[in-house]
């Protein structure tokens, strides 16, 4: 059964993280020149949020704020659903899709070691189902 971790391996290792005092213009700079939807929000190596595209819809635009007054740690979701590296891609999609949330951060013990999104997890049960598929289909061709 395929974990959090395989997924981590096929991802870029770096971590994309911002602190808590940046704005949210300075976040958004972020995310476009790294092409991400996100930045985990690290005060004193400590994860205590997560910003998304997705907040600064809900939070500076349709609420009339300005990117460049506001600061992360005003916008960030702060209540985190996590998993570790051992969850299971099946469990990880469960608590996406239960909780609405489209990232997870990844914690190995208490140490954080990367954050997955539903992309990530998708993406990672497609082509573990297309190499199961494969593998019927020469078994079968084979026999």
């Amino acid at each position: 059964m395929s974990t959090i971790k395989d997924v981590l391996k096929a991802k870029d290792h770096k971590i994309h993280f911002i602190s808590p005092n940046a704005t949210v213009y300075e976040a958004l700079e972020k995310m476009s020149e790294q092409g991400i939807g996100a930045l985990v929000v690290m005060d004193k190596k400590k994860v205590v949020g997560i910003i998304s595209e997705r907040d600064y819809a809900r939070k500076i635009i349709l609420q009339k704020k300005t990117s460049k007054k506001t600061l992360v740690k005003e916008i960030m979701s702060s209540d985190l659903f996590s998993v570790t590296t051992d969850t299971s891609l099946e469990d990880a999609m469960v608590l996406m899709t239960g909780k609405h949330v489209r990232h997870l951060p990844v914690f190995e013990k208490t140490k954080f070691v990367g954050i997955v999104s539903i992309g990530d997890v998708v993406k990672s049960i497609i082509s573990h189902k297309d190499f199961l598929i494969s593998q019927l289909s020469n078994y079968i061709t084979a026999g």
